[in-house]
């Protein structure tokens, strides 16, 4: 027997030798950190049955229950609150008497399956303190929810394409010299992001450069050749380059293997990797179907949008002008995607950060926009983000608590505590 169905027998036990009637059910709740005690029984339920002041019916109730409840060593009342002192001793034998951790908690199996995503980097950089902290809170969700009884599929978005990609990929083809991880004695992920960082540099020198020939600064981050080279090969990219699209692979293919190591490290896996650069496709393919049917709108410019004023939010962009994905493209894609890979999923949990909370409120109505009643069962797990005492973190500035490191850090700082012990 559970703690709480023994003292719900005593409680019982204790209306029937007090007051010599009977209760069918006694209600408990979590004492309130306020008041001193580990659980609370509600009496104001029981003057159905009992008449009388409830304090002095709490008095009676925990009074009797101290002598007859070995583990009960304490309580007080507060208005018809009767909050329960248990103790040390119990939760001593509890644990002791707990015949396996392995399977204490864990429900059985059903047939209810949820997918819950995490992690989800970007390929022009690695993995630092707040991918860390977002893939601890994912997997331990998906944990969580494979204890309640449901069978979990873990999965990642991994962002393998778009402008931020090509400036990785551009400040290689004019500044690496063919460096490589091999060449280099780096890890993949961090030589790309080596680059990225480096692009900024370039991009601030330029716009800098610009600026002082009397263009304004808006203009100059427009005009700098740098920035217009990486838009150019984005296109290229699109249009399926072959040159454009064998750098991507290989960079990409550096990045993966630096990824499969820190997660290694860390502990986690996936069932299933999805790409944007298969996703966005997909995404597209609904886009074109939505103008057809009314969901979306062309603006004269060319870019498609859906309105979503009539749910009190704004305009929101799925193509660009120029027929490029956004983030939303590859997202509306990435969700049809995985309903039609795990057709038993009735649900999905994105664990993403509260920058995101608006571009979640929005793909999940556009989604229902266009028919698909699974939307409804579409949740996103936002959590605050993490920031240094300097201000955000900013990966093209080098401004980050790299994971790797983090990692190694952690490991000496354990072994150093656990040898002094």
């Amino acid at each position: 027997m559970t703690l709480q169905d023994i003292l719900s027998q005593k409680v019982k036990d204790a209306i029937k030798s007090l007051y010599d009637t009977s209760l069918e059910t006694v209600e408990f709740q979590a004492t309130r950190k306020e008041f001193e005690g580990d659980i609370t029984v509600v009496v104001f339920p029981m003057l159905r049955v009992v008449k009388g002041n409830p304090v002095a019916i709490g008095q009676a109730i925990g009074a009797y229950l101290q002598e007859h409840v070995a583990h009960v060593t304490g309580f007080n009342v507060v208005k018809g609150f009767l909050n329960i002192v248990i103790s040390d001793g119990y939760y001593l034998d509890f644990f002791k008497n707990t015949p396996t951790w392995d399977t204490f908690g864990i429900v059985a199996p059903g047939n209810d399956a949820m997918m819950v995503e995490f992690a989800s980097p970007n390929t022009n950089k690695p993995l630092h303190l707040g991918h860390v902290r977002n893939v601890l809170l994912g997997y331990s969700v998906a944990q969580i929810v494979k204890a309640s009884g449901k069978k979990v599929y873990k999965t990642q978005i991994i962002n393998d394409r778009g402008i931020h990609i090509c400036k990785s990929m551009l400040a290689w083809q004019r500044y690496g010299k063919g460096e490589t991880p091999q060449s280099s004695g780096k890890k993949g992920d961090k030589l790309v992001g080596d680059y990225y960082v480096r692009f900024d540099k370039e991009y601030k020198k330029e716009i800098a450069g610009l600026i002082a020939q009397g263009i304004s600064q808006e203009d100059a981050k427009k005009q700098a050749p740098i920035i217009l080279q990486a838009q150019q090969m984005l296109l290229q990219w699109e249009a399926g380059d072959k040159q454009v699209v064998s750098l991507w692979q290989t960079m990409n293919g550096w990045v993966y293997d630096g990824f499969d190591q820190t997660y290694a490290d860390i502990g986690v896996d996936f069932d299933k990797n999805y790409y944007e650069s298969n996703t966005y496709l997909l995404g597209k393919e609904f886009i074109s179907e939505g103008l057809s049917s009314g969901v979306f709108v062309k603006d004269p410019d060319g870019s498609v949008w859906c309105d979503l004023t009539d749910k009190g939010l704004d305009r929101k962009i799925v193509l660009r002008a120029d027929g490029t994905a956004v983030y939303m493209t590859q997202d509306i894609g990435t969700a049809i995607q995985r309903v039609k890979d795990y057709p038993d999923i009735n649900g999905m949990i994105y664990t993403v950060g509260n920058e995101q909370d608006y571009h979640f409120q929005v793909l999940f109505l556009i989604l229902q926009k266009l028919g698909f009643g699974w939307a409804k069962n579409l949740f996103h797990l936002s959590y605050g983000m993490v920031d240094l005492p300097s201000g955000k973190m900013k990966s093209r500035e080098g401004t980050v608590v790299d994971a790797d490191d983090l990692i190694k850090d952690m490991t000496a700082t354990a072994c150093s505590i656990s040898e002094s012990l």
